[in-house]
């Protein structure tokens, strides 16, 4: 087989199958989300014990604490996603990994609601800055035809992490006392990044892109495609894309951008809104309604596997058709979660009501969290996902604030649930909007790259 003196490394990407290189990169993701996902609910399981060696009179006192975390998120989102397109994908990763490994680390040796605080604004931070990096490698490295569908899978990580505390506080901790929560969540992290320096691979577009190294850049190509013959003459590129060469925030507002990144912006803000304020509140809204504690429990459970199976179930219509699916998901997200304050009485129904609420809420989440990465191209692809992931915990943060006003109000609870309906139409709206405005499918980033230049 003679030389190839120029190989498109988008080309090589979309047109092969998947192979044993992207099951160990999906492999490696997926223990990366599973981190995060761990991390993000740590402190709430370890709250109970808190409380009471602490002698805090009440749980509320330490939600300044939870908010922290998600201010740290908030922050360290865009300013990774600043690293990952100026440095690297991998060296964002590895850092924002080993970042709130280290503050986690610490936990275990605060002594009061002040320091520990300050320890998860910390850890926050890393938390929010691994996102957007490991959807943009990810994003980079899947076939075009499987894209969203392999960074969804990858996204049922944080799911299956955020059970893990359940699973410790209720093994470990009576034994060993809640610092083995924060104890796992350092030491585990840690191992993680090692393994990743390793075995975690550089973008393969951002290597081209930006000249970086050649030996690298060859030895992901063999990967890929054993049988190319490689010469000292052989060129790559990333046909109708550019490296980087600086980021402002104006660049997600240029070209289809323009439209493309507020409407996300908006869907990311209504669905973490309705995310948030659901999960959060749902066993104190059952329990308030006469629903057993175990029943309770029972419904919050099926809450996260109605979400997962909601994410996979979307994935490839998402591959497929673009922001469409997006858009029927928020629109049956209305009377589905606007009904969960009618079916209180009926244990069963309400069951399935909670399933279905988990299949378009966190769902839809899960998808949108792809979606970012899809829509921007490789030079600000981490920005952009980045700044997604940031702006909506605005939504986050201000679900369960809602959620706790419209208790303290006394209001029936079906018109708790009908409160919800207010960002999910925004969001609905919005949906339509990108589908039409969008077309079918998504761009490559290849026609937004050229708008931006």
């Amino acid at each position: 087989m003679a030389e190839a003196l120029t190989i498109d490394v988008s080309r090589l990407i979309d047109d092969r199958r998947i192979n044993r290189f992207n099951v160990k990169l999906l492999v490696i993701s997926f223990l990366f989300v599973l981190l995060d996902g761990y991390e993000l609910t740590a402190a709430a399981f370890a709250a109970p014990y808190l409380v009471k060696e602490w002698q805090i009179t009440t749980l509320a006192a330490l939600g300044p604490v939870f908010s922290a975390s998600l201010v740290g998120v908030a922050l360290g989102a865009p300013l990774f996603g600043y690293v990952g397109d100026r440095f690297g994908r991998k060296v964002a990763i590895i850092g924002s990994c080993l970042l709130f490994a280290v503050f986690t680390l610490a936990c275990i040796k605060v002594s009061s609601s002040t320091e520990l605080l300050c320890l998860r604004f910390l850890a926050g931070i890393g938390i929010g800055g691994l996102l957007p990096n490991i959807t943009a490698l990810n994003g980079e490295f899947a076939p075009r035809r499987v894209r969203a569908t392999l960074i969804i899978i990858m996204f049922t990580g944080l799911t299956f992490g955020g059970a893990l505390p359940g699973l410790i506080s209720a093994t470990l901790v009576p034994a060993y006392g809640w610092r083995i929560l924060f104890l796992i969540g350092g030491i585990a992290p840690i191992a993680v990044a090692i393994l990743a320096v390793f075995f975690l691979p550089e973008s393969l577009k951002f290597l081209v892109l930006n000249e970086r190294s050649r030996k690298s850049i060859v030895g992901i190509v063999r990967a890929l495609n054993s049988a190319l013959v490689i010469g000292p003459n052989t060129k790559f590129v990333v046909q109708g894309e550019s490296g980087y060469s600086g980021f402002q925030p104006k660049l997600l507002f240029t070209g289809r951008l323009a439209y493309l990144t507020p409407l996300l912006w908006v869907m990311f803000i209504c669905c973490q809104m309705a995310f948030y304020f659901t999960n959060s509140w749902l066993p104190t809204v059952l329990a308030s309604a006469q629903v057993t504690a175990s029943h309770a429990a029972i419904a919050t459970s099926i809450f996260q596997i109605g979400g997962t199976i909601g994410g996979l179930a979307l994935a490839r219509p998402l591959d497929k058709h673009g922001f469409k699916p997006v858009a029927v998901l928020f629109a049956l997200s209305l009377p589905i979660v606007g009904s969960l304050g009618f079916l209180t009485g009926e244990v069963p129904l309400l069951m399935v009501g909670v399933f279905f609420a988990g299949f378009c809420l966190l769902g839809l989440q899960l998808g949108l969290n792809a979606a970012s990465a899809l829509i921007y191209p490789t030079a600000f692809r981490a920005n952009g996902s980045g700044w997604a992931f940031a702006i909506g915990r605005v939504g986050a943060v201000s679900g369960p604030i809602l959620g706790g006003a419209l208790l303290a109000m006394n209001l029936p609870l079906h018109h708790v649930f009908l409160m919800l309906l207010i960002p999910l139409s925004f969001g609905t709206a919005a949906s339509v909007a990108i589908t039409r405005l969008s077309g079918s499918g998504f761009q490559d980033g290849t026609r937004i790259q050229a708008t931006t230049q």
